[in-house]
């Protein structure tokens, strides 16, 4: 999260929040939005019913605990659908709020429907995709929907964001990975530089996303930076969940860290020399290609252990 200045100062602060959004489908195949209410960011605009992920909280969890206050329901969720991003505007409040959206398919499993206008949800209902295309839709909600993405309505009454808990020890931090292959089935790795959280352990490719930055862009621009590849995103294979409450880095004291990953396959279809680019510099010691016999002698991170053994399923 990056603070600069303070309301009513004139200097923008550019904040980072991740949220976390449910698809649920009714037995005619509509789905279930709910329209803004007066507390909310957007009051009055429709969206798959979620929200913010708190500290620690794997977003799976804030989608179940969110469906729970907002509908009344509660659900199992299923795979991720979509990872997405977008910047807010808040003038009055000197804000600029980047958001990453996770979007997974959940099932009702009990509860009884029902809004909660004090907590962001004014109204729900079920919606076909004509019905939802008459309606103002948060864009991610629209695209998700296969409908066009429209801007917000004007003169929209505009919530700001709550100013974030002054904690200069805790971090949030989105990323983007790639299980990373080439027509051979060799696999991109790279290697933790010395002074940071698992260092000498071999990573997936990838790393955190800038304010204002798809989770796709960013990845493709840290596979450029830290292997000298270019490479093709061709599925979102999950979402990965890491809390350290006292992760030692370059900082050189404990921080409490909540990394959120989202990670991807991707594939390079013409391979080079892997090479960590000068400017990337930082976390990555070096990169390479190998093969399954030799990964088996390597010294992983948990993330890529279970990104690779998705290889093959």
């Amino acid at each position: 999260m990056t603070l600069a200045g303070g309301a009513g100062s004139g200097q923008v602060r550019e904040l980072r929040q991740v949220g976390a959004y449910g698809v649920l489908r009714d037995e005619r195949g509509r789905v279930l939005l709910a329209r803004g209410s007066e507390n909310s960011p957007c009051p009055g605009v429709w969206q798959f019913p979620g929200g913010g992920v708190e500290h620690a909280e794997h977003p799976a969890r804030a989608v179940e605990r969110e469906f729970a206050a907002g509908t009344g329901l509660a659900v199992s969720v299923g795979a991720i659908r979509a990872a997405v991003a977008d910047v807010a505007s808040f003038p009055d409040a000197d804000v600029r709020m980047h958001t990453d959206r996770l979007v997974f398919e959940v099932e009702a499993t009990g509860g009884d429907l029902r809004p909660e206008p004090a907590g962001g949800s004014e109204e729900l209902c079920w919606f076909s995709p004509d019905e939802a295309a008459a309606v103002p839709l948060m864009p991610f909600t629209a695209e998700l929907l296969g409908l066009p993405v429209s801007p917000l309505p004007a003169g929209l009454p505009r919530v700001p964001p709550p100013d974030p808990v002054p904690n200069a020890d805790r971090r949030l931090r989105f990323g983007a990975y790639g299980l990373v292959t080439d027509p051979a089935g060799r696999i991109l790795l790279t290697q933790i530089a010395p002074g940071y959280p698992g260092a000498g352990k071999w990573h997936l490719p990838g790393g955190g996303t800038d304010h204002g930055e798809q989770p796709t862009t960013g990845l493709l621009r840290e596979l450029v930076e830290e292997c000298g590849q270019l490479g093709r995103v061709v599925e979102l294979l999950g979402v990965d969940n890491l809390h350290n409450s006292a992760a030692l880095g370059p900082e050189g004291r404990p921080l409490d860290w909540h990394g959120v990953r989202v990670i991807y396959r991707v594939l390079v279809d013409v391979p080079t020399d892997a090479v960590v680019t000068e400017s990337a510099g930082g976390s990555t010691a070096r990169a390479g290609w190998f093969d399954r016999a030799e990964i088996a002698g390597l010294s992983l991170t948990g993330v890529a252990a279970m990104a690779i053994g998705q290889l093959g399923r």
